[in-house]
């Protein structure tokens, strides 16, 4: 082993256990080598059936994974150890946390009262005026909102269908890059990650096929806004990717997270939906058998509204409900009554549009300013521009210096190109010429160091 850290254990369980605290601690960090299975148990004294067993538990959960003849490893991400971002250091601009600006949140409008009233919850889990407002919320963009629910929000959405629908082993088709706390979702829920390359316009036709080919049988997918890279599907695209779907050999269940779906700054053009092209099946005018969209508020109404809505096809509907009977139960009332208060209120619209118009100029103006320069950089839509990079710590550690805080790639990524993101929320545009001056020096001191 690379560590001093010692598995013990006289059991399966307290294996599995130990190796777990050890990689909690640090102490067994991403690729260190666990011990051979016979080496181990003769340590322990136990056989090598119950070690085999313990590591076998361990993958399960996405805590190691095994490398043919390199032997189990701990998992480059371990499932118990997320890619939670490294502290913002003092004196220095926040631009990596992916956030929206604090000036154009509204002030929370309180219920009136802490309960509407002596009900059963679980008999009426959604407020009917709430549910009115999400259908047509859901409809204004073309999205089928016949069967709606909500949720704590996207990933614990996301986290219960794939629960429901997928068992141990499966393979999920990730963006790469992607959104980081659902690359360490997947293997948590013991699933396998196949990564889809994307581009300016979302995930890549040809990387979907191939990822369908590998046996995934659920997509995970960003129709606008995606996080890093700012791609949006076209209307081309979307039709493109709805054709590879139509030829999987199984049934995909495609999930879209359009988190940013009020201040995006681009149109919405949706599998769900169904395409201009025809194609698919059980869907929507083409669209997919099996499929759900998510979507919440965090961006736009602030980041502790905890909420999400879900529209989906009828057996989507019925498992996830299902699942959350058993659970949690219900969104709260209180929450529901806060979200509806919100979107209905004039000043708070008014807000959402001023901010989609400014995200909008501000990511545009730091692209024009990056390509003034001979910067490559890639923000369609959203809140981040992502630019591709030779060494993330050192363009990182080099914008520290010029006063520049922005997120290191490697935690976006499964098998895509280094790069860093840059959220441009709450950069002035007039800063976006003396941030891109920064990245030109730190990439011209990288291409010294580094050459050609």
């Amino acid at each position: 082993m690379a560590t001093q850290y010692e598995i013990t254990g006289a059991s399966a369980k307290g294996i599995a256990a130990s190796a777990e605290r050890g990689v909690v601690e640090g102490a067994l960090a991403p690729g260190t080598a666990l011990p051979p299975v016979r080496r181990l148990a003769e340590r322990l004294g136990v056989s090598p059936g119950t070690v085999a067993t313990a590591y076998k538990e361990l993958r399960r959960r996405g805590i190691v994974v095994t490398q043919g003849r390199g032997g189990t490893v701990v998992a480059p991400t371990p499932a118990v150890a997320s890619r939670r971002p490294p502290p913002v250091p003092e004196g220095v601009r926040d631009l990596a946390g992916g956030h929206p600006d604090p000036a154009f949140l509204p002030a929370l409008l309180p219920t009136a009262r802490l309960s509407p009233g002596v009900r059963s919850h679980r008999a009426q889990p959604r407020l009917a005026g709430l549910e009115e407002l999400t259908r047509a919320w859901y409809e204004r963009d073309g999205v089928p909102a016949e069967h709606l629910t909500f949720a704590h929000g996207a990933l614990d959405c996301v986290a219960r269908l794939l629960s429901v629908e997928l068992r141990p082993g499966d393979a999920v088709a990730m963006e790469d890059p992607g959104y980081h706390h659902l690359l360490d979702l997947v293997p948590a829920l013991g699933l396998r990650s196949v990564p889809v390359a994307v581009d300016d316009e979302g995930i890549r036709p040809d990387a979907l096929r191939a990822a369908l080919r590998a046996g995934a049988r659920a997509l995970i997918c960003s129709p606008r806004g995606q996080n890093p890279y700012g791609g949006w599907f076209s209307a081309g695209r979307r039709d493109a990717l709805l054709g590879v779907l139509g030829e999987a050999p199984g049934e995909v269940l495609v999930i879209e997270d359009d988190h940013a779906a009020d201040v995006a700054g681009v149109p919405l053009y949706s599998l769900t939906a169904g395409g201009t092209t025809g194609g698919g099946a059980g869907g929507a005018a083409g669209g997919p058998a099996r499929w759900a969209q998510v979507r919440t508020v965090s961006k736009h109404l602030g980041t502790d509204l905890r909420w999400g809505a879900l529209a989906c096809d009828r057996t989507t509907l019925a498992r996830h409900d299902g699942r959350m009977l058993l659970t949690s139960g219900w969104v709260s009332h209180v929450l529901q009554e806060t979200v509806t208060r919100l979107m209905t209120d004039p000043e708070t619209q008014a807000l959402v549009t001023a901010a989609r118009s400014a995200y909008a100029r501000r990511r545009e103006a730091l692209l024009a300013a990056l390509a003034a320069r001979g910067i490559a950089a890639h923000g369609a839509s959203g809140m981040n521009v992502w630019v591709p990079v030779r060494d993330e710590a050192a363009v990182v550690n080099g914008l520290r210096t010029r006063g520049w805080w922005v997120a290191a790639g490697a935690r976006f990524r499964l098998a895509a190109g280094a790069g860093v993101r840059m959220t441009t929320a709450g950069l002035g545009e007039a800063d976006a010429e003396v941030l891109a001056e920064d990245v030109a020096g730190v990439l011209g001191e990288a291409q010294a160091t580094y050459g050609g």
